[in-house]
């Protein structure tokens, strides 16, 4: 009888890892695979918002893609064609309307605690202008994206043939935070090539290299 017990709760044992080793088996990476890397950025700059609600373009802000093969970090000039005059949410300033015409005065000017990092890393006082006494800091963005050294990429074929910036970094207009959505490994980016070649046609045809000396030159 304690023999069977025993076995009995060997093979419960046995299950149970098996549940848990399942449930983590897509978790597992390859060293160097960072797909799911999300790391805190030192401003909490939402694509959700302005890919996704605001329908911003990614060009626009990485517009380094069409002209370079790194996409690059927008400069925070780029930032302030919007945020010289845009300095809180939506919901924030009609709030501060409507208490503004209960009181009878005029709106203050609201600034959010992730724009009041900008505009301290840019050295602009309070009306969004140089201030002398402060100092010009860079931002320190964390890179998401890092393929090893010995692997060549351009964004500018790959903008020219209008391959969707979804289709390598995921639903970005969906990400609060910038997060690594694809594998980003050789096979993967092979196989996209391959697939490529393969809906080709003669209206729209594609070239894509699966060369080695292409990424590996």
């Amino acid at each position: 009888m304690s023999s069977r017990i025993a076995t009995y709760a060997l093979f419960v044992g046995l299950l149970f890892s098996l549940l848990v080793l399942a449930n983590r088996v897509g978790t597992i990476h390859l060293p160097a695979n960072q797909q799911g890397y999300e790391p805190v950025q030192p401003i909490a700059f939402s694509h959700r918002l302005h890919a996704g609600e605001l329908e911003i373009g990614c060009l626009y802000c990485h517009f380094g893609a069409e002209k370079s093969r790194h996409a690059g970090i927008p400069p925070a000039s780029v930032c302030m064609n919007c945020h010289q005059r845009v300095t809180t949410s939506l919901g924030a300033l009609r709030q501060e309307d409507e208490l503004a015409k209960k009181e009878g005065r005029k709106p203050r000017v609201l600034i959010s605690p992730e724009l009041a990092k900008l505009y301290n890393a840019l050295g602009l006082n309070a009306q969004r202008q140089r201030d002398p006494a402060k100092k010009v800091t860079p931002i320190e963005w964390v890179k998401v994206h890092n393929l090893p050294d010995f692997v060549y990429f351009d964004h500018r074929p790959h903008v020219t043939a209008k391959v969707a910036c979804q289709r390598c970094h995921g639903p970005v207009e969906t990400m609060e935070r910038m997060r690594q959505f694809s594998a980003l490994n050789m096979g993967w980016c092979v196989n996209c090539h391959r697939q490529a070649n393969a809906s080709a046609t003669a209206l729209s045809p594609v070239h894509a290299s699966t060369d080695c000396m292409t990424c590996h030159y």
